[in-house]
Parts: structure tokens; sequence; C-alpha cells
């Protein structure tokens, strides 16, 4: 299969085991930045996608929820990969904002 057809399948399996709030997040946070990761980056390395998981929830150090762009998991391995650009998503924010905006979050088990 190529990118296209695996990156359609991969969303669609994705959507289909979410409700609510997870899958809310998933339509509207994985956009074309995204994309263009998987495309340009993931995709050429790997040519698939088992244990990455888009928009995965995690609870963060305030015991709040954060949403990670992606989250690769396997057995004693937990990895987090995060697409922000600087432009107009983070450059009119304050020192706080910044700093809240980029708080770690953990992966539960």
């Amino acid at each position: 299969m190529n990118f296209e057809e695996q990156y359609a399948r991969f969303l669609s399996d994705h959507q289909a085991a979410r409700k609510g709030e997870r899958l809310r997040r998933l339509n509207e946070g994985h956009a074309s930045a995204e994309k263009l990761f998987l495309e340009t980056v993931w995709w050429p390395l790997f040519h698939h996608f088992q244990y990455l998981h888009p928009e995965y929830e995690v609870d963060d150090f305030k015991d709040g929820k954060r949403y990670l762009d992606f989250a690769y998991l396997r057995q004693g391995i937990k990895i987090c990969f995060e697409v922000d650009g600087y432009g107009p998503h983070l450059k009119n924010i304050s020192r706080w904002q910044f700093a809240d905006h980029n708080s770690s979050g953990r992966i539960s088990s």
C-alpha cells in the first residue's frame, strides 16, 4: 500500500476506536502539519504506522488532560512527537502560556 492508502486507513482506524472528546480532538487537532510530518518524516523511515497514536490523551502534572500530536507506544518504549510551528500558533502568547503549552504530560501505562 502507498502512503495515502495507509494514512487513510490509519486515521479511519483511530476514529472508529474513539468517541466523545478524544474523537473530537482527533478530528479537529490532526491537520495538515501532522499529515506532512507523517508523509515526509515518518513514512520514509518506517513505511507503516504501527504503534503510532495520533492526538493521544495524557494526564498532565496539573491533573488535567493534554493531547500529544503523536505517541509511539511499544512495550518499554514511550515517545511523544509534537508538530508545532512557531508562527500564529505561538507568536502572541506570554511566557507563562508558552511554559504551560510546553509542559510535559504523563503517558500512562
